[in-house]
């Protein structure tokens, strides 16, 4: 698959909003970027471990290098809360 180039990380057209439910000081996090994605990963999510941690964090990379679509890392992020037991709530547009 070709690479189409680094995309914008602010950008939020292609990517439904979720909210995560965290626990500890942030106790819920609006995610409607691929940017929100890569820093819940990075800063806040409660462990750097799991399979489904260790592929959001690389689905998210190759949606950043416009390998894959947002809403595939979108997808494997909501499969990494349900790994680490965080609450994922949809938001409507």
């Amino acid at each position: 698959m070709p690479r189409l180039g680094l995309v914008d990380l602010r950008r939020s057209d292609d990517f439904a909003p979720l909210m995560l439910m965290m626990s500890g000081q942030e106790k819920s996090r609006l995610v409607r970027s691929l940017g929100e994605v890569a820093k819940a990963l990075v800063v806040a999510w409660p462990t750097d471990d799991g399979k489904e941690y260790m592929a959001a964090v690389k689905a998210c990379l190759d949606a950043i290098y416009g390998n894959i679509p947002a809403k595939a890392a979108r997808d494997s992020l909501i499969r990494a809360a349900e790994e680490a037991g965080i609450p994922v709530i949809a938001v409507a547009h």
